[in-house]
Parts: structure tokens; sequence; C-alpha cells
């Protein structure tokens, strides 16, 4: 889908307007033709802005059911700010949070108001271009059913359909309320029971995700990243050292495969790759493996249909392929040392007949796992024709170096897939597309810089508390979690319920949370509402009052990211790292504030009167670049903060590269800095790995798992045991196949759940925003205003199951009920549903019954809580089987 450039809305009068507008009347002009999508009229799948929308005003979401409980009922007390009379008609730069894009965007304000919103022309990376989630920001900024000033807890018990009994406050008492609850902690010594939990943010995260409970004095700062991606990163990072996301050079790419990965829907840099994809299909050949037919496998030259956990078996076997017929890059990787192929099918190399360039260790990897691994053993395995892998394979091999294995998180959030993630990773080091021309690359040098030293403002149980071991129980001998090779290196988001379930290490005793609803956004989700439940304080910073905050002793209205804070993300593509600004470009709506700052200098004010100032004093250590001036207020911290953070970037006396600016104002104007072009084959012998190579054989990945193991008194074998995979020896440090680990029984009736994320998803907090409901068949397979899972129809008719019928999906984790919508788009023998919908909180779209009944059905109310134990990731895919049955 080619989305609009131009979104306009204005929240006064429900008039939603773009390229082929729409009047208030809901007529659409003739420029609609306009939008087509390979030929065929935008008008028959629902354009983007097809009628009249309200963005976000009581006229389209008050008629919905009124609140069944006294959340919405108390928020809506408060009255919006009027709008004040302004200048009209000016573009402001800000940036979009709707996805882990961060794009650079800009917004168009009338008297105050946001009305609407393109890309960036400034920005190197998606420049003018946007996608819905830009769009949508604008019915979310606008909801009356967000957060309109804090509220307490007025009913002790806490459990789902429980009616907290929430009662507006100010925003004093609730400071008040959460400083003396900290200061309780640090008088009884148990400032390691304090939590803070994150989703979304921006980088001025480290202020409050960092600094504020290492000065109280907790270990426990846990992000979402494992739900997010972290196994993604694991291939990169222990072959070439690079623990972030990747970008693609699609531009230059002669060929790409999409594993597990949807570029023009769901990915990273989506508004970027959307307006590049048509370029590239003129030009490239595009394969796509995943079970289900995504809009980007919609419009690849080859659709892989997998079985869901067999992404390593394909993998594996184009490697086979690429080496038998003498397709790697040996300007890369290296040869034999008289020239000639012994690569052959069953046969066994002698290491010292190769010769390694900037590669280490295929020889190795060739004879502990390639050498049997042909596309007809891989055929059986995965589903997938064996010609179809040997061409596919063939064809990416003659394309090199020009030849991008894009890894999503199809094949690697998996029980065992950090070694799908090496397998399909490695594909890009055979060919040589590492950190070269038409290929995957690292992200460009940026120069944000970082806050003030935070040492001196620890206290003695400060350093005490930060000593203990986190919730999470990173680093336990059954969860390595070796982000950056270190044991206990990364976040297990998921697992922190558990341990405050079993009280292991410890219980918790107090939580803050913000830009995150783990109870909706984690597998297994009844295990975050008995934890929460056993919480004693809780507080929830957030838009909108969702599942996590029922379970909340005080509610806090956060500024929405997009349009009312300050802030700054960090985003690659293109060729190109860009910096783009967060910017209150409006005003507020309600009485909220950013989380990461002004909640930040207020919790530290009311602390100093209470006799602990470390944290005050910290905070003022964040001068103003330009005068030296000492943060008084919140309003200042919050600025100074950036400023502090981005002055390398737009101070002439501290110059490092990109973009220059004239000072702060010219920088926070224009709204975003772009870096110096990529440096390609830059990191060729000069990675971030033990030899300093692109790793086929992971020397970095031994010295991970070696540590670990010794840390803990076993052997490898016995940690691959204890962790649930299969390698045993030396197969554990090298990229290979590994049986995937499936729960629930294969039967007639129970099918792969392939769970998949909507382009309509502005990360599970969009469902109520109207838009998101009615245009979901952008989404191949989607049906507009309903939940559907897809079922091919041999499955269906074989269950006697029609479209429309409601069906219900269960597990051993829980069940979902939801619609049927019969397509051949999904492979038989699995069942695909999008990600988003099932609240039973969070606006009166969102839910049927706010409190009590859901829209839809929550895909993780299905997924049960397991593991891929070596990154820490939570895995979504190809991990449960569910019974289908007629409601």
């Amino acid at each position: 889908m080619n989305d609009s450039k131009t979104t306009t809305a204005n929240g006064a009068n429900g008039t939603v307007s773009a390229k082929g507008s729409i009047s208030a009347s809901g007529t659409m002009d003739a420029s609609t033709e306009n939008r087509k999508q390979n030929g065929t009229a935008a008008s028959s799948r629902k354009s983007f802005l097809k009628r009249a929308l309200m963005a976000g005003t009581g006229a389209t979401i008050g008629s919905m059911l009124a609140p069944g409980l006294s959340t919405l009922k108390a928020a809506g007390k408060a009255k919006a700010n009027p709008a004040p009379a302004g200048q009209n008609g000016r573009w402001e730069a800000t940036s979009c949070l709707g996805c882990t894009s961060w794009c650079s965007v800009q917004v168009y304000v009338q008297d105050g108001r946001a009305t609407r919103v393109r890309g960036n022309p400034n920005s190197k990376v998606n420049g003018e271009n946007i996608c819905v989630r830009g769009h949508m920001g604008l019915q979310q900024v606008y909801d009356p059913d967000r957060l309109k000033q804090p509220m307490k807890r007025t009913n002790p018990e806490k459990g789902r359909g429980i009616d907290p009994g929430f009662v507006p406050i100010t925003w004093d008492e609730a400071i008040d309320t959460i400083a003396e609850k900290i200061m309780e902690l640090r008088r009884n010594r148990e400032t390691h029971k304090f939590m803070l939990t994150r989703g979304r943010y921006t980088y001025l995260r480290d202020i409050f995700y960092d600094r504020f409970p290492k000065i109280i004095g907790s270990p426990n700062n846990i992000s979402h990243s494992s739900i997010c991606a972290e196994a993604e990163k694991f291939g990169p990072y222990y072959t070439e050292g690079i623990w972030a996301y990747r970008q693609y050079d699609v531009r230059n790419a002669r060929y790409v495969i999409c594993w597990g990965a949807d570029p023009i829907a769901t990915n990273r840099q989506v508004s970027h790759y959307n307006n590049v994809w048509g370029e590239l299909l003129s030009r490239a050949k595009v394969a796509t493996v995943e079970p289900r037919l995504s809009a980007t496998a919609a419009k690849s030259d080859e659709w892989m249909p997998v079985i869901p956990g067999q992404d390593g078996a394909l993998a594996v076997a184009m490697a086979h392929v690429i080496l038998t017929k003498g397709l790697w890059n040996r300007e890369f990787v290296g040869d034999f040392v008289d020239g000639q192929n012994r690569f052959k099918v069953g046969e066994t190399v002698d290491e010292a007949a190769f010769r390694d360039n900037h590669a280490h260790g295929l020889v190795k990897w060739w004879n502990l796992e390639l050498k049997d691994r042909t596309p007809q053993w891989a055929a059986e395995r995965a589903g997938v024709p064996a010609d179809q892998i040997e061409r596919v394979a063939t064809d990416f091999g003659k394309a090199a170096p020009h030849a991008i294995c894009w890894v999503g998180g199809g094949p690697t959030m998996q029980v065992r897939g950090a070694y799908n993630s090496m397998a399909t990773h490695a594909l890009n080091g055979l060919v040589g597309s590492v950190d070269n021309v038409g290929g995957t690359l690292a992200s460009n040098p940026e120069f944000s810089r970082g806050f003030p030293p935070l040492d001196p403002y620890l206290d003695d149980l400060a350093r005490e508390g930060i000593a203990k071991p986190k919730i999470d129980q990173r680093g336990y001998l059954e969860f390595p979690s070796l982000n950056g090779g270190r044991s206990g290196g990364g976040v297990i988001t998921n697992r922190a319920a558990d341990g405050m379930l079993d009280e292991d290490p410890y219980d918790i005793k107090m939580i803050i949370a913000y830009f995150n609803n783990f109870v909706f956004s984690s597998p297994d989700v009844d295990r975050w509402e008995r934890a929460l439940s056993k919480v004693p304080f809780n507080v929830h910073i957030t838009t909108h009052a969702a599942e996590y905050s029922m379970y909340c002793d005080i509610v806090l209205p956060a500024a929405h990211a997009m349009f009312e804070r300050h802030g700054f993300m960090k985003g690659i593509g293109n060729g190109y790292r860009q910096l783009p600004l967060n910017r209150p470009v409006i005003d507020r709506v309600w009485d909220v504030k950013s989380d990461e700052t002004e909640f930040s200098w207020l919790i530290a004010e009311k602390l100093a009167e209470k006799g602990f100032p470390n944290m005050i004093e910290h905070f003022r250590e964040y001068r103003d670049p330009e005068t030296g001036a000492v943060p008084q207020n919140a309003e200042e911290f919050d600025l100074f903060a950036l400023k502090h953070a981005t002055r390398d970037l737009w101070d002439p006396a501290h110059y490092k590269g990109g973009d220059r600016f004239d000072g702060w104002e010219d920088f926070y104007k224009t709204g975003v800095w772009n870096s110096d072009p990529y440096n390609y084959r830059g990191r060729w012998s000069r990675m971030r790995t033990k030899t300093g190579k692109f790793e086929f054989y992971s020397e970095t990945l031994k010295d991970a798992i070696e540590g670990h193991a010794g840390k803990h008194s076993v052997s490898v074998d016995q940690l691959m045991e204890s962790t649930h995979y299969l390698a045993r020896g030396e197969q554990a440090f090298i990229p290979h196949y590994e049986e995937p680990l499936i729960h629930g029984e294969e039967r007639e009736d129970t099918f792969h759940l392939v769970d998949y994320k909507s382009r309509m998803n502005r990360e599970g907090r969009s469902a109520n925003c109207s838009w998101y409901h009615e245009l979901k068949d952008i989404d191949p397979g989607n049906v507009p205003w309903q939940d559907v899972a897809n079922l091919n129809p041999v499955d269906a008719n074989r269950l006697g199951i029609k479209d429309g019928d409601a069906i219900r999906l269960s597990s051993a984790a829980g069940e979902l009920e939801c619609t049927a919508k019969l397509w051949e788009g999904v492979r038989p023998g699995t069942v695909a549903k999008a990600y988003g919908q099932g609240h039973w909180a969070y606006g009166r779209l969102a839910s049927k019954k706010f409190g009590k009944q859901p829209r839809g059905g929550n895909n993780n109310q299905v997924i049960p809580a397991d593991y891929d134990r070596l990154s820490g990731s939570s895995a979504f895919y190809a991990i449960v089987r569910v019974k289908v049955e007629k409601v």
C-alpha cells in the first residue's frame, strides 16, 4: 500500500481529509482514483480515509457502550484546555513513536491543535513519507477516553473485572503519595523491592529508567525489550558483533529474502521501505519465508509458506546450496588455497585447505552442520519444495554481494530461535553482503551524549540495593540471556511476572510503570494479572486507562510522545542515521506530564522535602548548555535535558559530523539531525567479535556460553539441556538447525498459531481508534470491524467452519473468541491472527464493556510463557498449537 503522505483531522468538528479529500458529508473527491495498488483501486478495499471520521471526539467513540467501571467516568470529569487563538497553518517538527521506525514527521498546527501529519522533508531516512501509524496519532491524542488527570484507587481488592473505584486527585497528592512510598522503602532498607518498568520510550529514557531507580537503590529497571526483538539481534551479535537493529540497502540490492519480516507493513522504517519497494521490485527479486501471505509476500517473486518453526532447515539448506555451487563471495569469505571447490555433499573438508579473508570458521561450519543439509532434507521438514529451495538459494547467491537476508521476529522469537537467528543471518556473511553495497548494514555513528555522572549521588543504601539480583531471574542457569556476551546481560521481561509470583529472588512491594501494558502484551497474561494483584503499591503513567492500570493504586496521565512532550529518537534507513526530536507542538489537551522528565523532577522535589535530596541534586546538574542555567522546575529540566543530550548535534563548537546547524534554535526548528552517508565495508575485519571477523564458527558465542556454564559449574552440554536446546558439543557455537519445540498436541483439531502484527497497530495502542477497525482490510486476509482468525478453506471445510462463524482458540495457557475468515493465504495446518484486539480496558471502542468484556481476542491469552533462553526473548512464533472449534 502506498500510504497517503498527508492526512488531516480536526478534533473539533470531526472532518478528515487527505489527497483525495473527504468532505464533512462523507463524499470523496475524484483524486481517490489516484490511490491504486498494482492496478486495484483503493476504493475496492477501503482507502485510508474512506469517509468522514472523528479524530478522537465523542461523536465516534462516545456513541459506543458506556463504560462499565468508574475509571472512564472519573477521567471524564476533567475539562479540556480551551484551544486558544494563535498562529494558523504552520508545520512543526516532531517524531512518531507508532513503532520502532521512529520517523521524523511534521504536524500541521492550527490554533494550537494538530490537524495534519506528514513526513519531515528534512529527514534523509523517511523524508516526506509517513505510514498509517503516524496518521493514527491524531486519533490517539484527541481520544476522549484518554486519561485527563491523576486518579487513585479506592477499592483495595485487585483483579480482572474488579472495579478499582478510581477517583480524581491532584498531581500534588499523587506525587506526595508516591514519594512517601519510596521513602518507606528506604526507611525499611528495602529499596531493591522497588521496580520500574518501561515499554516504548524516548532517548531521554535514562533519566527515568536508569538514574531514577539507581538513586533510590533498586536494580530493577525492567524494559519491554525481550518481548520485542532480542532474539532477532542474537544472530547478528554472535556473527558480527551487532546487538542492534540493522538497516537494509534495498536501493542497491538485487535479491532480498524476508524471513518472518514484513517490511512494507510492520518492520522497522516502514515509511522508507514502502516508498522504495516498487523501485526494488523493478530491478530485484524478492522471496518471503512466512506461513502467511503477508503484505510483503503478496509483492514477492517467491512465497515460501514454511511450516512454523522450520525456518532454520531452510536457512542451512540454502547455505549448503550456495557452498556446493561455489556461489559464496570469495572477497569477503575467502577461498580454497588451490581455488578448487571442495564443498561436496556429505564430504568433510580439511580446514587447512581454506584461507579465510574477513570471515572465520566456514569450514568448521560445513563439517559440523552443512555437509548433509540438502534441499531434499529441508523439504521434508519445512514443507517447501526442494526445487524452490534450490532455486531461491541459487538466485540469491548469484546476486551476491547485493543480496539481503532480512531477518525478522518470525524465525527468531521461537523457543529455539537463537540458532535460527544465526543461520538466517549467516547467509548474509556467505554472500558478502554484510556492511556492503546492496546488503545489510549497521547503524551510522551518531553523537548524542550521556547524562551527568551518577556516582556522587548514590549513597550506601542505594549501592547495597543495586547490588541485589534482578527480579526477572536473568543469569540463572536456565536463563543465560547473553546480551553483549555476558551472562545475564539482557532483560527477560516476561519472566519478571514469575519472579514476583514466586518471590524469587524476593518480593516486590512497589512498581512504577510507564508506556507499557504487560498485562496485555506478554504471553500468558494471566501470570501478570496474578503477580500485579500481589503488589502493595503500583503506579501507571499512561495515556489511556489500560489493563495494567486496573491493578494500580495511582494512575497518571502521560503526555502524548508525538505531540505533547520533549525527547529525541534514533532511527536508521536509506544509508543514514537520524535523530529526530519529539516536541510539544500542540497545546496539551489535558492535565498531563512527560513521564521521563517532568514526573521524575516532581518526585525528586518531593523526596528532597522528605529528607532525601540526592535525586534533585543530580537533576540540577542538567544545566542549559547555552546559558549554564540550573533547572528550577520540571519544565526547565525537561528542556535542558534534551539540549544537553543533543548538544554535539547542534552546537557548532561541538560539531562531530552529519548535518550542521547554526545553534539550538536552528536544530529545534528543523527537528532532525542526519548522519553522514554510510561507510560501506568500514567494518570488514574490524567487527566486534572475538576474531574481529564475521564468525561462522562463533568464538564470541563460545566464550559467552562457556562463561555462563562456568558460572554455574556445569558443562556446556548440561547448559544446553537446561535451556531446552538440542545442540551438544561444538554445535552449540555455530548456526545450526534445531527441531522446533512447540507446545500442544498435534491433532486434527489443533493448528499452529501464526501471530502477526497489523500495519494498523501502534504497538497494541490502536484499538481505541476507529480508523484501526474500519481499515483493517489493508492487511491481507483481514476484515473491517471484526477480529478474525484466518483458516485455510481445506482445514475449515474439514471442521465444518464457514466464513463469519464465531470460533474459539484454546491452549493450555487460555482461550479467546474471534471470527473465522477462510483464506487461501495461510498454510494448511495453521491459523493466523493479528495481534492487537482483545482489550478489556483501554477505552470504549477497544473493549465491548470497559473493564469487563473484550472486543475480540488477545493472542497472548493462548500463547504460553516460554523463551529463547540464550537471548532472553519471549517466544511468540512457532510456539503453540491451538484447538479451533465453533462457539
